[in-house]
């Protein structure tokens, strides 16, 4: 029996990707080299904009075409559509899919695909490794929060073994994954089982205390990724990287931890979306335009030969020709090294 998997969107479905061929490579099967060749064609989708919605729907089309040739060919969908859909408590969202693309077999939530296995990486000197999964932030434009639920963090002890494993292994560069890494571990330090966690760490950790960031005159969340990313860093990889940061949650404290190890990445990826305070309120992103210039100056203070890439939506409801104007200065103020541009996607309504 041989499994062949299609991966649409971010480094996080790819991460994902990876747990899957494990899962199927721990029931006996093998990897095929393509669609003709498979009993099984995983698809791990994507809905960030309508686009990557429609190149599903047509994949599963193009594929019904096999399984009229092949009755034993099996398609499984999963990822952030599926995601989106279970979490409909109505049903109406599922039904629509199963609607629209009727010749899916399994409709398969990513979170039955635990981490009970070592992941089947794709590279030999990079690996990903997830270190939550969810979004507790509600932008308006970004389904994250519906199709991967709540942020939950991974136990810090489970994601440094995993680190020091494909360390040992030999692979010489790593990224840590989450819809937002700066506030990994709130959960944990709300948990009442933390306290037991804690008390493991004490001896790796000094000073272990949850660190928060201030922002708009309060504290918010606590967070522990600082002192995840030091404990990586110091495994001795060449290089350590982490997607993807809101800058709201970027505390001076993981500034210092950047600064300290000079394996972590000096190209930060902190989406912008918007250089105009009217689009961002409209985006519900928590900062001024003026407040993320003002991070990435702390940020060019305190750590040298830093660059940054961005993420920016062009089009976003009822952006004014002035309003764009002020992203395209800001970008010139920055002088990022990558931004990462797409047009705003109108979605219907589910």
């Amino acid at each position: 029996m041989k499994y062949y998997i299609k991966t649409f969107g971010c480094q996080q479905n790819k991460a994902d990707s990876e747990r899957i061929a494990a899962a199927f490579k721990a029931r006996g099967m093998k990897q095929a080299k393509g669609y003709n060749d498979t009993n099984y064609v995983v698809i791990n989708t994507c809905m960030v904009r309508q686009s990557a919605e429609d190149r599903v729907y047509g994949l599963v089309k193009n594929l019904s075409k096999l399984k009229n040739e092949n009755c034993k060919l099996k398609i499984i969908v999963t990822g952030c559509m599926v995601g989106l859909a279970f979490r409909d408590k109505s049903g109406k969202i599922l039904q629509k899919l199963k609607e629209r693309i009727p010749r899916v077999d399994e409709f398969m939530p990513i979170e039955e695909v635990g981490f009970d296995y070592e992941p089947i990486r794709t590279s030999k000197t990079h690996a990903w490794i997830p270190i939550s999964n969810g979004c507790n932030n509600f932008c308006t434009y970004c389904v994250v929060p519906f199709t991967r639920g709540q942020e939950i963090s991974r136990p810090f002890e489970e994601i440094i073994e995993e680190a020091k494993k494909i360390k040992k292994q030999g692979y010489k560069e790593v990224t840590l994954l989450g819809q937002n890494v700066n506030s990994y571990g709130a959960d944990l330090i709300k948990n009442s089982k933390f306290k037991i966690q804690k008390s493991k760490l004490q001896s790796k950790i000094k000073n272990y205390e949850p660190i928060y960031v201030k922002h708009l005159g309060r504290y918010r969340i606590p967070t522990l990724f600082p002192y995840l990313l030091e404990e990586v860093a110091k495994l001795g990889f060449e290089k350590v990287d982490f997607i993807s940061s809101n800058p709201w949650d970027f505390s001076d404290e993981l500034i210092q931890v950047i600064a300290k190890y000079s394996n972590i990445t000096r190209t930060i990826h902190l989406p912008v979306q918007s250089g105009d305070d009217n689009v961002l309120r409209r985006m519900n992103r928590w900062y001024s335009s003026n407040e993320y210039l003002a991070l990435i100056l702390k940020i060019k203070n305190q750590i040298s030969n830093i660059k940054f890439t961005t993420d920016i939506i062009v089009g976003f409801c009822g952006e004014t020709d002035e309003e764009f104007e002020n992203t395209v200065k800001l970008c010139q103020k920055v002088g990022f090294e990558k931004a990462y541009i797409a047009m705003y996607s109108t979605r219907p309504q589910k």
